[in-house]
């Protein structure tokens, strides 16, 4: 059984309880607002050169975001002066880090591998707490039975498991991984939200099966409102109750991978309905630059949100 600490939203300042409001159909009070804050992964889509973590601060600020997401592959390095310039930065100009977006697979017959995943994410985990940063995004992994991304994307994240094995299997595996990184995030206050982001987690089920087979108040849950197969909305609603952080894709010149229409005052009525009051991070996944993407993004998002 779940318990009532499960429903926390652990982003923001401190971690807070967020229960529904007494009118499901009512905005969030202005005291329990939802905040609006971008990746830097809208700036960079692993195509081109990293473009500089720094300098989506600076844009974020300028365009009134609340804070910034860092996609930890975006990063220059891991050096304590690189990390904390980027925190002291971000204060500077009154923004938040509020997650470091990290890869990572616990799906794999091999323990030495999934031993090093565990391994890279309380690293990741000592990354965020040095930068101040309480969350962190996670991934379940995949089997990699399909190799490359692009098709991967065209299979709707959906591939078989290996020989020999089911997804039973890797649920195990990716259970019990995750559960031997939460005395560590605990100890850093770090909170791990795991994302419907393909693989055992294409389906919201999947999602949901991990986080209540771990049932830490130190597993969140990332709804990230891009990676479905089939209509988002039925699905965003099973994962809604539960969302700890948001990433609103937005998809302006087409997307890298594919595009979606996404009907986003729909999406925050039904994070409203379920008292939904932490952060929504934007992922500009299209093609257009993103000097004139983000700020149109931002844009919908605030209608929507705000």
């Amino acid at each position: 059984m779940n318990t009532p600490i499960q429903r926390r939203t652990l982003l923001g300042a401190a971690a807070a309880m967020a229960a529904p409001s007494a009118n499901p159909q009512s905005a969030p009070s202005s005291s329990g607002r939802i905040r609006l804050g971008v990746s830097t992964y809208s700036y960079w889509h692993f195509r081109t050169a990293k473009y500089p973590i720094e300098k989506v601060i600076e844009e974020a600020a300028r365009l009134g975001f609340d804070g910034v997401e860092i996609l930890h592959r975006q990063m220059q390095d891991e050096s304590i002066p690189y990390m904390n310039g980027l925190k002291r930065r971000a204060f500077a100009l009154g923004l938040d880090l509020y997650m470091l977006s990290i890869h990572q697979n616990f799906v794999s017959p091999d323990k030495e591998k999934r031993e090093k995943d565990i391994a890279h994410t309380k690293h990741c985990i000592d990354l965020a707490a040095q930068m101040g940063i309480p969350a962190i995004r996670l991934n379940s992994g995949r089997w990699g039975t399909i190799r490359s991304f692009d098709d991967l994307m065209k299979a709707k994240g959906n591939e078989p498991p290996l020989e020999g094995y089911t997804n039973d299997d890797a649920f195990k595996w990716c259970i019990d991984s995750i559960q031997q990184c939460l005395p560590h995030a605990e100890k850093s206050g770090v909170v791990m939200a795991l994302e419907n982001h393909w693989g055992l987690t294409t389906r919201p089920e999947g999602v949901l099966r991990i986080w209540k087979a771990v049932n830490s108040p130190w597993l969140g849950v990332n709804l990230d409102t891009g990676n479905y197969d089939g209509d988002p909305y039925p699905q965003m609603e099973m994962l809604a109750p539960h969302a700890t952080i948001v990433q609103a894709k937005t998809y302006y010149g087409g997307g890298e991978w594919y595009t979606l229409d996404l009907d986003y005052p729909r999406i925050a009525g039904i994070l409203r309905r379920h008292g939904f009051r932490g952060w929504v991070s934007l992922e500009m996944e299209g093609k257009e630059d993103a000097s004139t993407a983000v700020p149109k993004s931002l844009d919908v998002l605030r209608k929507a949100f705000l």
